[in-house]
């Protein structure tokens, strides 16, 4: 390709890079860096800090973790730089196995960087991280069904990764589940067997169950059942609504179409086949969610753009005579790299909200944590990961709650006590709130952090009068004896800023 091409056609990777550069963080991935400092700083996983999420995404945020503990760099420029390092690893894993068709080679040469980049302000998040394990397993998968020979070391290092990337949510398998069925029907099931592909993913999978189940029994023991009894219950969508929301709708409306076209013309080859069921098995993971958040869909977005840029380059190679279509490779490829630049920044939330953070409710807490709370800490008694996180990883500040957030007493107070009380009588309170309703206090009474943020709205039904977290609290006398030690400094779109007064 022609240096000027590729320097053109490499512009909306740029631009993605340096959205993804810019502040902020995500807000899931900044909560889960900072309990991952927590736990490396010595608290207990799933003991002294709580989250739904297994182990398997704080062991991979251990690496930025510790470079932020131990070196003079930042946890989240050090987060920023291993999460390029990964797309770095899958982009040259993947551009390895490409087709020798030369339209679909040079588009897939700039394309694939691009989507390692595209997930915008969800750049981190679990579903960009299993997007990025599975992009060289996909092309893998496409050469089993076609017999075409790989390498078995290659092949290996394709599958171990994208078998870390799905094991990061169980709904996730929804995708190996579809792609691998394609393979076991397309290759027959004497060969699909012997195939060590997928028996090195059940490996991987089989080993993380046993760690999971020796080194962190309580999230068996303990998590679990809160999830079951009350997380889950917090999802507001059923699965038709999940279906119609913005951008899962709107991304179906492009993989829809395209798969049926991957699979009405087989004489395309096996990779869009292999496209549409990742797709569509990324959509059943968000269905399966029933939250309807931009990340769930995002990957069905990545990859339906993805999966129309593979079957555009088909057909010109098909249609083309082939001295032909190698000329005009280079300039097809730069088309499909600003097409997928386009498409993906249409649906990131990028860089509209790295425009405005300065000036965004996040930026500004941010900044007021900042000026008060830096390098100290602090006590979140809110519902919210977004805007608490990232404002806390910005101001350094560490945060003492053992949940990241109350999504617990959301869960417990989804409908309003039976008696008619604002609150439940300490006596009559489940377990799980009786544990949060002790354990805050305990915590906050043992070593009273520098200071306190409370969040007005708690996404809680109104009974009677709003739920209010500091009063709920201070019905134990420890909270309230040590919370007399408080004064408030400010407030900032419903959030109430209370410093310590030594």
């Amino acid at each position: 390709m022609p240096l000027l091409l590729r320097l053109v056609g490499l512009v909306p990777a740029l631009a993605f890079l340096l959205t993804v550069l810019a502040p902020p963080l995500n807000h899931d991935v900044a909560a889960l860096l900072d309990f991952t400092r927590r736990w490396l700083g010595g608290e207990r996983l799933y003991v002294d800090i709580l989250d739904v999420n297994p182990p398997l995404i704080f062991l991979l945020n251990l690496p930025p973790a510790a470079i932020g503990a131990w070196t003079a760099l930042d946890a989240v420029p050090a987060l920023l730089l291993c999460l390029l390092g990964l797309c770095a690893l899958s982009a040259s894993l993947a551009l390895r196995l490409l087709p020798k068709a030369p339209v679909e080679a040079a588009c897939l040469t700039l394309g694939i960087p691009l989507l390692t980049l595209a997930a915008g302000y969800d750049f981190g998040q679990r579903e960009h991280l299993m997007v990025l394990a599975a992009l060289p397993w996909l092309l893998l998968a496409a050469r089993r069904i076609e017999g075409v020979p790989t390498r078995r070391g290659l092949a290996l290092a394709c599958a171990v990764l994208a078998a870390l990337g799905f094991a990061l949510k169980p709904h996730f398998l929804a995708v190996p589940a579809l792609v691998e069925g394609l393979v076991l029907w397309r290759r027959g099931p004497s060969r699909a067997l012997r195939d060590p592909v997928p028996w090195a993913m059940a490996a991987v999978w089989l080993l993380y169950l046993v760690v999971t189940l020796v080194v962190f029994p309580d999230y068996f023991a303990r998590v679990l059942p809160l999830v079951r009894d009350y997380y889950l219950g917090l999802g507001d969508l059923s699965w038709w609504q999940v279906i119609l929301t913005e951008r899962l709708g709107t991304a179906l409306m492009l993989l829809l179409p395209l798969a049926v076209l991957a699979f009405l013309r087989p004489g395309r080859g096996a990779l869009p086949q292999v496209l549409a069921l990742a797709g569509l098995g990324a959509a059943l993971s968000a269905v399966a969610q029933q939250k309807g958040w931009t990340y769930h869909a995002m990957p069905v977005r990545l990859l339906a753009g993805l999966l129309a840029v593979v079957l555009a380059a088909r057909w010109l190679d098909l249609a083309l005579p082939a001295a032909r279509a190698l000329r005009a490779a280079p300039a097809a490829a730069v088309v499909a790299a600003f097409a997928l630049g386009i498409h993906n920044f249409a649906g990131a939330e990028a860089p509209w909200r790295e425009i405005t953070w300065s000036w965004s409710r996040a930026g500004q807490l941010a900044a007021l944590l900042e000026q008060h709370v830096h390098g100290r800490s602090l006590l979140v008694l809110s519902p919210d990961i977004f805007p608490v996180y990232p404002a806390v990883n910005y101001a350094r500040a560490r945060t003492t709650l053992r949940w990241m957030n109350l999504w617990l007493l959301q869960g417990v107070y989804r409908s309003c006590p039976a008696d008619g009380a604002r609150y439940h009588a300490i006596r009559d309170m489940p377990p799980a709130e009786a544990e949060v309703f002790r354990s805050v206090a305990e915590d906050f009474a043992h070593a009273p952090p520098a200071a306190v943020l409370v969040s007005r709205n708690p996404r809680i039904p109104r009974c009677g009068r709003e739920f209010d977290f500091i009063e709920y609290f201070s019905r134990n006398p420890l909270f309230a004896g040590t919370f007399r030690r408080y004064r408030a400094a400010a407030e900032l779109h419903g959030y109430r800023l209370f410093l310590r007064e030594d």
